[in-house]
This record gives C-alpha cells, sequence and structure tokens, in this order.
C-alpha cells in the first residue's frame, strides 16, 4: 500500500504567501481622518478624508490634494488623536475631483486602525 498525504492533512498547512501577495489582510473600513502634507506644487494642505480600506501597513485613501508617488504625508486617526507618517505609495485615477491612493506607514504602526489583524501564518478556511 502507498503512503499518500489524506486531505485533512493538507488543510492544516499554513497558507504560503506568494512574492506577489499583500503583506497583510485589507478591511473594508471607513476611519475619519486627516491628512496634512505639501501638495505637488509644493503648497500646505489639510484636508479631512475617510479611510475606504486599511490594512496593518497602511491605507487606501481618496484625497483632493494632488501629491506625487513617493512623497510623504501625515495621517491622523480622528478617533484616537494620533498621527503617523507616511509614504503615498500608489496614485489612482482621478474621478469626482479626488484621486485614490495607497499609503503605507513609514514606521510599522499595526495598532494604529485600532483593529486586530490575522496573524501572518492565518490559514485561510476553504468554503
Amino acid at each position: 500500500m502507498r503512503s499518500h498525504t489524506s486531505a485533512p492533512e493538507l488543510e492544516k498547512q499554513p497558507l504560503q504567501l506568494d512574492p506577489g501577495r499583500r503583506r497583510s489582510m485589507r478591511v473594508l473600513l471607513s476611519v475619519p481622518i486627516t491628512v496634512t502634507g505639501k501638495s505637488k506644487d509644493s503648497k500646505d494642505f489639510t484636508e479631512d478624508a475617510r479611510t475606504l480600506v486599511v490594512n496593518a501597513h497602511g491605507a487606501l485613501i481618496s484625497l483632493a490634494a494632488k501629491v506625487l508617488a513617493g512623497q510623504n504625508i501625515t495621517v491622523s486617526n480622528k478617533a484616537t488623536h494620533s498621527k503617523q507618517d507616511c509614504r503615498v505609495v500608489y496614485l489612482g485615477n482621478p474621478a469626482a475631483g479626488k484621486i485614490q491612493m495607497g499609503i503605507e506607514f513609514v514606521a510599522p504602526s499595526p495598532s494604529f486602525w485600532q483593529i486586530d489583524f490575522p496573524p501572518d501564518d492565518w490559514i485561510v478556511p476553504e468554503n
């Protein structure tokens, strides 16, 4: 009789993340924030906004302020009054006078959004 791995044993293996996967789970969460920084024409701006999606490393937000990819901004969580320096890592297409942008924390801050994210070795259940 040949030895083989049964289906239940395969299900217990941790999820293997490929290099193209995100570093942490994304969560649709609307958090009121204030964003400050300099626009691409070097003018100071302060804008109230809300997150669209958050993760342990940053967020997706939508701003009217025109910024550049790679530039630093500061995000303040209105609920906790905490601030975090961030870097713009993605700029989407303009829509309704705003641009969706991905931001990442300059320094790790997994508790900034006040939610618990699953651990890195979390096993994703199959339907």
